[in-house]
């Protein structure tokens, strides 16, 4: 290679893939904000750790003049990733019901599944808890750290009255797996 941008493209996709193969799992950040904690770089995400099967969410709110105003914007902006994350989460799951039920010779209604995991986002929600907050000492803005964890949304699975039975199972038996699965597509 005789063409120096071509070499320093050839050298990064290297490092790149180099970096792709290692063992340490490593979650992209496009902010990069100097000093911030790892989380406010990561941003929302499904995390499978030492902590458990975690549904993270981030959020943020710029200066407003009134601090508890603008921490109250940035926890529910976090909690409401955190519903975004989990929602998908929950299509997924209530597709693979759907194809597993249909194999086992059971019809499921999918506007009912699709109903009853809509009602199970909102009950969950309920129990996402912001574990943390940071504020950006130069721009002001503060961000915020929801997170829900697998349990306590199985938890709350085998409490809905209002839930197929199929349904509820299935979630019970099938989340982690559904979970790593997706969190195992976002490294």
């Amino acid at each position: 290679m005789n063409n120096p941008g071509k070499a320093l493209v050839a050298v990064i996709t290297v490092l790149l893939l180099l970096a792709g193969c290692s063992s340490k799992t490593k979650v992209e950040s496009d902010l990069s904000i100097k000093g911030a904690p790892d989380w406010v770089n990561e941003g929302t995400q499904m995390l499978n750790d030492k902590d458990g099967r975690l549904f993270h969410g981030v959020g943020q709110a710029p200066a407003m003049g009134d601090e508890s105003l603008q921490i109250s914007t940035a926890d529910e902006r976090a909690r409401a990733e955190v519903a975004r994350v989990l929602s998908s989460f929950l299509k997924v799951a209530s597709k693979d019901y759907t194809a597993a039920a249909s194999r086992g010779g059971e019809q499921a209604n999918e506007q009912s599944v699709s109903r009853q995991i809509d009602n199970l986002t909102q009950v969950n929600l309920t129990g996402a808890k912001i574990i943390g907050h940071w504020r950006d000492k130069k721009t002001q803005t503060i961000h915020s750290i929801a997170e829900l964890d697998m349990k306590r949304m199985k938890d709350t699975v085998e409490q809905l009255q209002e839930m197929s039975p199929g349904l509820r199972d299935f979630l019970t038996k099938e989340s982690d797996t559904i979970f790593d699965r997706l969190a195992g597509e976002k490294k």
